[in-house]
């Protein structure tokens, strides 16, 4: 959290810029649906594989080191991707044999481009990136490692200009 308080301290004046509370900060891996248009019996199919899948998976370690500024978010890159893109195409193969394999790509996260990433602010106004750029680079902090040992089974919403949710389950990643 240190990692991201220090970011989010230099983000502060930039009025275009939602910085997102700690209760909300996340890592996105996989979208399954709307929870009105599955039922129940498949949710409960849906959590009982991906507990059985991602039991057999390799925990990621990684490792966040500097923000990245695009024109919808400021958010601290996952280095290696690899580790967390194995466990996030395991949810996928998951989905594909409950649902089917038209209902993974149905969500809003595709197989291709996807960047593990935790964002520190969503942006809500076009501005120059570059004096945010430059404000970031200037925040001097040790990078972070995490073991990212659990995934989130969340039912979510971006009502108020950021994500926010509601546990529904947490699945360990690794024996």
């Amino acid at each position: 959290m240190q990692l991201v308080r220090r970011y989010q301290e230099v983000l502060q004046p930039f009025p275009g810029l939602d910085l997102i509370p700690g209760t909300w900060l996340h890592l996105t891996m996989q979208g399954i649906g709307f929870i009105d248009e599955i039922d129940s019996a498949r949710v409960s199919e849906l959590k009982r594989a991906i507990r059985q899948r991602l039991a057999r998976a390799r925990t990621p370690v990684v490792t966040f080191r500097r923000p990245v500024v695009r024109p919808e978010a400021v958010y601290l890159p996952a280095s290696p991707t690899e580790p967390v893109a194995e466990v996030r195409s395991a949810v996928r193969a998951v989905i594909a044999d409950v649902l089917g394999p038209d209902n993974v790509e149905l969500a809003p996260e595709h197989a291709q481009g996807y960047r593990p990433h935790v964002s520190l602010a969503y942006s809500n106004t076009t501005q120059a990136a570059e004096p945010i750029a430059r404000a970031l680079a200037a925040v001097e902090v040790e990078p972070v490692t995490v073991a990212l040992d659990h995934v989130g089974l969340l039912e979510f919403h971006r009502d108020n200009r950021m994500y926010e949710w509601t546990s529904v389950d947490q699945v360990p990643v690794g024996g």
